[in-house]
């Protein structure tokens, strides 16, 4: 089995972010640090460890979704000790980590797993699985920016995808809009509203493909069913 894929299969982290940590030296195999990709390793005989810890194959694989608040960062631990999702999931025994990302300022439906194989298939570009976004901007929008949103638009050094927009309600100093996109740049939507000088107040993610937040309570999370699942690895 290759390195970062053993990686991901213990629950550590997604193998796109196993890679990262390869590649800085943070792994080593058999008390030997490894840096290069693409390394097999027999999981019955090899001892792995990240950061001189030794990590094993998870048996029990977890799939929740999370309704992450505003004020908690996507990432295991953070350097400024602020507040992680994996705060919010405590009494989960397995160890679990966010299928991407949500900004810090955002809230919504997050997925946490330790199925590499499922973080991998929803992370990777060539998925383009659908994401929804409920935002409260600045103003109200006209039909060119609606335009630009939805043929693409270079929000610095880099041209967004086409997106779906809808507005949803619009008074005289804000908007409502439901926003569709398959991207996962860092704060994409943000920036894009920022580029058409609409800034954005408020955001939430409620749906991944045709997972739905519905009512969840803020700060609580919920196992995906068996359909759900089935869902995602068909993706």
């Amino acid at each position: 089995m290759r390195l970062q894929k053993y990686i991901a299969y213990c629950g550590v982290t997604s193998r796109r972010k196993a890679e990262e940590l390869i590649k800085v030296g943070r792994v080593s195999v058999n008390n030997e640090i490894v840096k290069e990709m693409g390394v097999v390793i027999n999981p019955d005989k090899d001892i792995v460890s990240i950061d001189n810890k030794i990590i094993q194959l998870e048996e029990n694989k977890v799939y929740i979704l999370l309704n992450k608040p505003e004020g908690y960062i996507t990432t295991l631990s953070d350097e400024f000790d602020r507040s992680t999702v994996v705060d919010l999931t405590k009494d989960i025994h397995e160890r679990i980590y966010p299928v991407g990302r949500l900004d810090y300022d955002t809230s919504g439906l997050l997925i946490m797993t330790n199925d590499g194989d499922l973080s991998y298939r929803l992370t990777h570009p060539k998925h383009e699985i659908k994401k929804t976004y409920i935002a409260k901007i600045e103003g109200i929008l006209n039909d060119k920016e609606l335009n630009w949103f939805r043929k693409g638009m270079d929000i610095g050094g880099y041209v967004t995808a086409p997106a779906s927009i809808k507005v949803l309600k619009g008074e005289k100093n804000y908007s409502i809009v439901e926003v569709m996109i398959h991207e996962g740049k860092n704060r994409q939507i943000r920036k894009m509203f920022e580029k058409i000088n609409h800034p954005v107040k408020r955001l939430k993610r409620i749906a991944i493909g045709k997972i739905k937040l519905d009512h969840l309570e803020k700060g609580k999370w919920r196992n995906l069913t068996k359909k759900e699942i089935e869902y995602l690895k068909s993706c």
